[in-house]
């Protein structure tokens, strides 16, 4: 898996690394490209060199960048697309813009406007069948994490027949999909760098990762400006996920050397830039910084797995309707405590307490500590609750919420054995 992860890149706002960018860039994206060419931060080219390692998704970063889609799309040969999003973005009248620019590059846009935060089954069977009845020949996911998933998780069905629940696990696709294009508006999920999909069993609730290489995407668009629409809420619950991503990814049993290059990369974008995002919105460093962040640790997810922090997390989510990050930021510091017996884990942690410049050496207090206190702080910062008594958990539920943490899938990748009476402890750690 790891070697299929991410993406050849390219930016087209950029740089120093200007030769590159030309190399890569459509013909009649070339002289764009000139003109828009300003000096990269220095922290955003050395994570743009990371995404040199691995190639698969085509990755074109830098502000103004959904300029440039119709174009990157007509590349493919493509004609008719479906563009799945969310009420909420054609509200901010982010969809209006795309389909002018997909409509101007010769593109038939057809729209599914539907869909909804977690999506489920059903959510992704009513893609299915209006791509199926528009006889589209491409997906383009605008949005979050939710919009990219039902796109992917509607090209499965599209393409392969059957149900969700069949692709549940790896490599369960037996034909190829559709192209699929896609366009965040939030730096969390990391969607945009994975060939899995997250959809959630409309019956049962299980959360359902299916994953295949097939499904990843052929062209990710990474415009920081588009995120600037987010409401504070939707940044800091996104920021926090995508932190959790870097942190477990750092842990997990499937780690390995190109999954810590991610997990460092990203948590040195994202930990000194949450703030920034959240006191000053408008900041569109710290905007590219958390965007290119999500993006790392969604490689690093698809190279590495996840941890406890989101299994205990997903159930929190289906019995009490936690948003996700806050879940799993209320969830993540306990974790980590957990974890930390582990000592291969422990110096991960203490690596990355490092990288985000919450201690100066790994000498003096134990790192972890460190670590584990200021994931608490984002909470704070995000004002958000920090036990899960404070969210409406009751103690009663822990028990059946440690089942079925230990049920879900990532609990498998966890460093530490993390059992029915392991997720408990951690469940009661957290109240």
């Amino acid at each position: 898996m790891a070697r299929n992860v991410a993406a050849a890149i390219e930016h087209v706002t950029v740089c120093q690394r200007q030769s590159y960018c030309l190399r890569f860039a459509a013909p009649k994206l070339r002289e764009r490209i000139k003109s828009m060419s300003t000096l990269l931060p220095p922290e955003h080219a050395k994570a743009i060199a990371a995404f040199d390692q691995v190639q698969r998704t085509r990755l074109v970063f830098g502000n103004g960048s959904a300029a440039n889609a119709g174009e990157l799309i007509a590349e493919l040969g493509l004609k008719r697309i479906l563009l799945v999003t969310d009420p909420g973005l054609i509200r901010a009248g982010h969809v209006a813009k795309l389909c002018a620019v997909l409509e101007t590059a010769g593109l038939e846009v057809v729209l599914f406007d539907s869909v909804i935060e977690n999506p489920t089954t059903e959510c992704v069977e009513r893609c299915r069948r209006i791509a199926e009845e528009s006889k589209v020949d491409s997906f383009l996911g605008l949005g979050g994490g939710s919009s990219m998933d039902t796109a992917k998780g509607a090209n499965f069905l599209l393409t392969n027949g059957g149900r969700m629940q069949d692709y549940w696990g790896v490599g369960k696709a037996q034909k190829e999909m559709l192209p699929l294009i896609v366009i965040p508006t939030t730096a969390g999920t990391g969607s945009e760098c994975q060939s899995f999909a997250l959809i959630s069993d409309a019956e049962t609730h299980q959360k359902m990762a299916c994953g295949d290489p097939k499904a990843a995407a052929r062209i990710a668009i990474l415009d920081p400006e588009l995120t600037l629409s987010q409401p504070r809420n939707v940044t800091a619950c996104t920021g926090i996920d995508a932190i959790a991503h870097a942190v477990e990814t750092a842990v997990t049993n499937k780690k390995n050397e190109l999954s810590w290059m991610f997990s460092k990369e990203a948590f040195g974008l994202l930990m000194p830039h949450f703030p920034t995002v959240l006191n000053h919105p408008d900041d569109l460093n710290a905007r590219g910084s958390m965007l290119l962040g999500a993006a790392m640790a969604g490689c690093a997810i698809e190279a590495s797995m996840l941890g406890a922090a989101h299994s205990t997390a997903n159930p929190l989510t289906a019995h009490y309707d936690i948003v996700h990050g806050q879940a799993v930021g209320m969830m993540m510091p306990h974790v980590v405590r957990f974890n930390a017996e582990d000592c291969e884990a422990r110096e991960a942690y203490a690596e990355l307490a490092v990288i985000g410049k919450l201690i100066q050496s790994r000498t003096g207090d134990e790192p972890t500590e460190h670590l584990a206190k200021r994931l608490i702080q984002l909470l704070e910062m995000a004002d958000m609750p920090v036990m899960l008594k404070a969210s409406g958990v009751e103690e009663s539920m822990l028990p059946t919420l440690a089942v079925e943490a230990a049920e879900q899938w990532t609990a498998n990748f966890n460093p530490r054995v993390a059992g029915q009476a392991e997720m408990e402890t951690i469940y009661r750690a957290a109240f």
